[in-house]
């Protein structure tokens, strides 16, 4: 694939042609690629870490955001079904990116009979939960409001919350990750149509999600890890290592059932 294309959808920060395995990672709304991107050092040199890069934000920032999951969907498809064919590869997802990397990890499946060694979601529901309904159109909310929720999941510094340029500049491409959130909708599966394991995270202090849900999409190991701290507890040093820890023993694992 022409590097270009690679450069515009994923941030890479450490190429590592002699990794046995990739890890995919999907930024949650309004979120941009720099965060995962950074794993991709400290992870050792078996695994290279691929973060999604959306349009509307950091070197795409002129490009229109996309309207709907499947342009998400179609896009990572198209910059990285060469990758996922060569290696084997798993999806990391916190929040928004969780219901990426499942609508991602289907579309794979149903269209090229691809799947991940391992799927690792974070911090929400399964796309197909009964409770999703309930939740509130968070995209509908005055800016305003929109601040004051943003202040009570944490996760933004409060410098940042209280200054309205930068505010300006970071709310549109979240509200409009939340309206696809909102808009997307799937049925449960009739019955799993994966065989990789999953790992659910989740703060412990966070709205509970409905992570027992996510089960019903493989065959494979089904195992939650709650974690000290709220919506962004994947934000803190000690929880990140715990993370990354937990991602390269599974990886490392799946090497050798892979080979």
């Amino acid at each position: 694939m022409a590097f270009d294309e690679m450069d515009k959808v994923i941030t890479c920060f450490k190429r590592k042609p002699e990794a046995v395995s990739r890890l995919v990672c999907f930024p949650w709304a309004g979120g941009g690629s720099i965060h995962y991107a950074r794993w991709g050092n400290v992870l050792n040199s078996s695994i290279e870490v691929f973060a999604v890069k959306l349009p509307g934000r950091e070197s795409r920032a002129k490009e229109a955001f996309f309207q709907n999951m499947q342009q998400v969907v179609d896009e990572v498809i198209a910059a990285l079904l060469p990758e996922m064919k060569e290696k084997p590869f798993a999806l990391f997802g916190h929040s928004f990116g969780a219901l990426t990397s499942f609508a991602v990890a289907e579309a794979l499946k149903k269209l090229h009979n691809i799947e991940p060694v391992h799927i690792f979601v974070s911090g929400a529901s399964a796309p197909f939960s009964d409770t999703r309904p309930s939740y509130p159109k968070r995209s509908e909310l005055s800016d305003e409001e929109f601040v004051q929720w943003m202040s009570s999941i944490g996760g933004t510094p409060p410098e940042l919350l209280s200054n309205p340029d930068i505010m300006k500049l970071f709310l549109p491409a979240l509200k409009n990750d939340l309206r696809v959130v909102e808009s997307y909708r799937c049925t449960r599966p009739e019955q799993p149509f994966l065989s990789c394991p999953i790992t659910c995270f989740d703060g412990k202090d966070d709205i509970p999600h409905d992570l027992q849900a996510w089960k019903d999409i493989t065959t494979g190991d089904f195992t939650v890890k709650m974690l000290d701290g709220s919506h962004f507890y994947l934000k803190e040093a000690t929880n990140e290592k715990i993370l990354l820890d937990y991602i390269t023993k599974q990886l490392e694992t799946s090497e050798l059932d892979y080979f």
